[in-house]
């Protein structure tokens, strides 16, 4: 088998909404795995409704688009017993690999949806649930909710002024990342063992992971760590500096590259006793980026960009968005999708690896679906389901 069908024939069923779980399905999407969302006929995803209608649809909004190309979408009410048994017919006949949800767990029974039900419909299933607090806990949970309780906002922000939510949301695209992990180890533990297993990802936990330096510096040594603005609490110098012309980011990470910046033109004034080493350099933060910026202001930030890649020293232009994506490393990376119903393109995020199967279809992968879109396909083509019978089920609100 080639590199980019390695994973053609996983299917995953995915009950999904919002972000943190749609971005893993994305990504797995990505790896060429059938992925299919599962959306209630009714509600649907509120994030369908949320952005700019740019393609004359209510229901597949610009804030939608960005994570969902790729998949496939049907609507089925888990809240009837006739949509419960459909899904079980689903999973039995398409041969499920993984069924994944973001539901509260007080509503895994209810809806059918718990591993002990789909692990007597298909033994080898993957069941993969993702919640804020973890399977004990029906606390609802946000993003910057759990950036707050996490710890992440008091570590982001000026000094001494108030704390700051991330640009990203790193609680949900995180969470996406740890859980695509979860799910490789379980699909090589089904191929090595031919058991299936259940997977339950805190999102609090996965948050609370990334404090490495943090946790073990406040617990272990009494260590006061919080929000520092541009700097940085260990490295200096490390923060944004003035140009002529805009900003740059500049980061010492070490003291050979601080001897280096001190043979600069300009910078020679920078080559004293004290701030030969880190520690010196650390001791007059305050003094020391002062200095600096009163350098940095004589020179454009590309003079600047030029002299210190010479020296390899770690430097960059603040960039727009617009200015990222016009990066050659980013440009030649970036993926696509077009509307096959209005002609529409859109340009999506590079993905943190540029897998074989992505490479295999050019980069461009299916529209984000439609509200439904594929209810016909899958319980007419893969159900064996007549027109008349998924009209009655249309008219009962089942799909």
């Amino acid at each position: 088998m080639t590199d980019e069908k390695f994973f053609e024939n996983i299917t995953v069923l995915s009950l999904e909404q919002a972000t943190v779980l749609p971005y893993l399905t994305y990504r797995l999407a990505q790896d060429g795995m059938k992925v299919i969302r599962i959306e209630h006929p009714v509600y649907g995803d509120p994030n369908r409704k949320v952005g700019e209608d740019r393609l004359g649809d209510e229901l597949l909004r610009t804030y939608f688009l960005p994570i969902n190309a790729g998949k496939k979408a049907i609507t089925l009410n888990l809240g009837v017993p006739e949509g419960r048994e459909l899904l079980y017919r689903l999973i039995e006949r398409l041969d499920v690999d993984i069924f994944a949800t973001n539901q509260l767990p007080r509503n895994y029974q209810k809806l059918g949806i718990d591993y002990e039900t789909l692990r007597g419909i298909k033994k080898d299933i993957i069941w993969f649930g993702v919640t804020g607090f973890g399977p004990d806990s029906n606390e609802a949970a946000y993003d910057p909710i759990l950036q707050a309780r996490g710890g992440m906002m008091e570590l982001t922000g000026e000094k001494d002024s108030t704390p700051m939510v991330l640009g990203v949301p790193l609680p949900d695209m995180g969470s996406s990342e740890h859980g695509y992990g979860l799910i490789m180890k379980a699909l090589y533990k089904r191929q090595a063992t031919g058991e299936g297993m259940r997977i339950d990802l805190s999102m609090f936990e996965s948050t609370v992971s990334w404090l490495t330096v943090p946790i073990t510096l406040t617990k272990s040594f009494g260590k006061k760590i919080t929000r520092r603005g541009n700097t940085h609490e260990f490295f200096a110098p490390v923060s944004v500096y003035e140009t002529k012309d805009g900003y740059v980011y500049i980061a010492v990470g070490n003291d050979r590259q601080w001897e280096d910046l001190t043979k600069i033109p300009g910078f020679e004034v920078l080559s004293t006793e004290e701030y030969k080493t880190n520690a010196g350099r650390i001791a007059d933060v305050q003094n020391l980026n002062r200095r600096i910026n009163e350098i940095t202001r004589n020179f454009t930030s590309a003079e600047l960009i030029d002299i210190f890649n010479q020296r390899t020293i770690p430097i960059s232009k603040i960039n727009t968005i617009e200015e990222v994506i016009q990066d050659p490393l980013v440009e030649r990376r970036l993926l696509y999708a077009k509307d096959p119903k209005t002609g529409a393109e859109i340009t999506l995020s590079p993905p943190p690896y540029m897998t074989p199967y992505l490479q295999s279809i050019n980069r461009t992968l299916s529209f984000p679906p439609r509200f439904g879109e594929h209810n016909e396909e899958i319980y007419g083509g893969m159900l064996c389901m007549s027109s008349e019978e998924i009209a009655t089920l249309k008219e009962k609100g089942i799909i």
